[in-house]
């Protein structure tokens, strides 16, 4: 017959049974729910990473094609740069080349507009030689004797609006001569004052550079000679015609025991800069 206290203990065995399987449900569910919430974590971190990951492949693609899109386009524009800059090239020497001869049809105009105008039989020549032999005081046209050039014949430029005596043929080949200049100090020249009308001799000293002398000047003209007259051919002598403008006077040398006078002269011609000429072959008729 069972009594009090084992009724009593199979009570107590029974609350705790009740109580063990409550707080093993309690800490099943509790289980469950944290462990639910730590999938979910992970899962949810492993997207961000992924996504990360995915975003950087995607930012380094992108950065590659652009670069290698930016190379491509710097080699066009340099492939395009160098066209352009040997087309502009081309252009620059198209232009210059148009420019140079405008240029030189202009002159070529203006010395055949001076030889429309010449009373004298002649022939237009181009300087194309300097004679080294000579120290450069002579030059070589492009005519000789094929085309009626002979020697002692006088040689005239037109510059600047101004025909001027260059000097005379010495030389004398089949198709080339060759001219002494005035500045040559074998080059005499028969000349007058234009306003004074003293006579003179012009002759030069070597150079381009130094001045023409008139010399013989008579020693009376000394008051009537003024700076800037301009001194003419004279025609004496028989080889340079009359009224071939020579120069102008810029300086005039007097001294008390001598019986002549000189001046300096400006030569008309600007020899440093003649490319054409005229050979003077025939005067006219009275």
């Amino acid at each position: 017959m069972k009594t009090g206290a084992d009724r009593e203990k199979k009570g107590r065995l029974g609350i705790e049974l009740y109580t063990f399987v409550v707080l093993l449900l309690v800490s099943f569910l509790t289980l469950f729910f944290s462990t639910r919430n730590v999938l979910v974590d992970v899962k949810n971190l492993g997207l961000t990473v992924f996504s990360g990951f995915r975003g950087g492949i995607h930012e380094v693609s992108s950065l590659v094609s652009r670069t290698v899109l930016s190379i491509r386009e710097l080699a066009d524009l340099r492939k395009e740069y160098n066209e352009l800059a040997g087309r502009m090239s081309r252009y620059e020497m198209l232009e210059r080349t148009s420019a140079e001869i405008r240029q030189e049809n202009n002159r070529l105009r203006e010395q055949l507009g001076f030889s429309q105008t010449m009373r004298y039989r002649h022939l237009s020549a181009e300087i194309i030689g300097r004679d080294p032999n000579n120290l450069f005081s002579t030059f070589v046209i492009n005519k000789g004797t094929h085309a009626g050039v002979m020697i002692n014949q006088p040689v005239i430029a037109y510059q600047g609006g101004i025909q001027g005596l260059v000097g005379k043929i010495i030389y004398t080949g089949v198709f080339e001569s060759l001219v002494m200049p005035l500045f040559d100090t074998r080059c005499f020249v028969s000349s007058r004052l234009t306003e004074s009308r003293y006579e003179g001799i012009v002759e030069g000293q070597g150079s381009s550079e130094l001045p023409l002398l008139m010399r013989f000047i008579n020693r009376s003209a000394r008051e009537e000679i003024s700076i800037g007259e301009i001194i003419v051919s004279s025609g004496m002598g028989g080889i340079y015609p009359p009224g071939i403008n020579i120069g102008r006077v810029t300086r005039i040398n007097f001294r008390e025991n001598e019986l002549s006078m000189e001046a300096e002269l400006e030569a008309s011609i600007d020899f440093s800069r003649l490319e054409y000429v005229f050979v003077i072959t025939e005067e006219p008729d009275a």
